[in-house]
This record gives structure tokens, sequence and C-alpha cells, in this order.
């Protein structure tokens, strides 16, 4: 019997964006951040990454699956008041130069990442931090104990 091989199928936006989240994810693990995946944010938006530092930073990163998902998203500005840190994270076949360049840059696909751009820091306020790392903590422990009940 002869083996056929088929061109790979292209993958849908949905498997794109969750490949893409998983390898950010990872990168931020071996960054020493601890990520959380669809965090909802005091103004109701909703972020793809947040990610808890060492030092009690608090970093973003906004997925984008593709050209229409960029071009179609005003809405990343409004993440800037709720962290230290923005990024986006892309896959490497992304076209970069639409990208603005005032925040971070990761690239990433299913199985880790590589920051291209450090994100500056945006400097978050004391009281701030405070209650979103209280809101974090507490929804990374609902989380967990959904895997307990």
């Amino acid at each position: 019997m002869d083996l056929v091989l088929s061109p790979c199928e292209p993958l849908t936006r949905p498997q794109i964006t969750q490949a893409v989240t998983r390898g950010a994810a990872r990168l931020l693990l071996a960054l020493g951040y601890a990520p959380l995946a669809e965090v909802c944010l005091p103004n109701g938006r909703r972020a793809d990454l947040m990610a808890l530092g060492r030092k009690g930073d608090l970093f973003i990163v906004e997925v984008k699956s593709g050209l229409e998902d960029f071009r179609s998203d005003g809405k990343w500005h409004e993440y800037a008041p709720y962290c230290d840190a923005f990024a986006f994270a892309v896959a490497p076949e992304f076209p970069l130069e639409i990208l603005p360049q005032d925040p971070g840059l990761i690239v990433a696909d299913a199985f880790g990442g590589e920051v291209l751009r450090e994100a500056p820091n945006l400097g978050l306020a004391g009281a701030r931090r405070k209650a979103l790392t209280l809101a974090f903590g507490r929804l990374a422990a609902q989380r967990a104990t959904l895997g307990l009940v």
C-alpha cells in the first residue's frame, strides 16, 4: 500500500487564536509570570491573557489571529489602565509592519513564543494594582477549585 501525503489544511481563526494564546502563555511562564486566560477587567473588556509577575507586576497580552482581527478591534487602548505592561501576541505569519510600535510584541505558535519588542512600563497606580491583584488571585483560586468540585 502506498502512503499518500496530503497538504495540511490551513488553521481556522479560532485555531490560530488558541495556538497563539497557548504559546504566549508558555512564554510568560518561562519569563516568570503566572498567566490566566480570558480575564474580565473592571471596564468590561476581556484580556486574552493577564499575567502576574514575581514582583506583583501585571502584564496583559492581546492575541490577534490575523489582519482582519486586528483591523476590526480598536479596543486595545483600553487595557493600559489595568496593567504595567501591554503586548500583542501574533502568529509567525502575521504582517508585523501593520502593528503599532508602542506596545510590546510577541510572536507565538502552539509550542512557545518569543518577545520581539519589550513592552514599555506603563506604571500602574498602587491602589488599582492591589485591587487587580486581589481579583486576579480570587479568579485563579476559583478556576482551580472548579476542577475539585
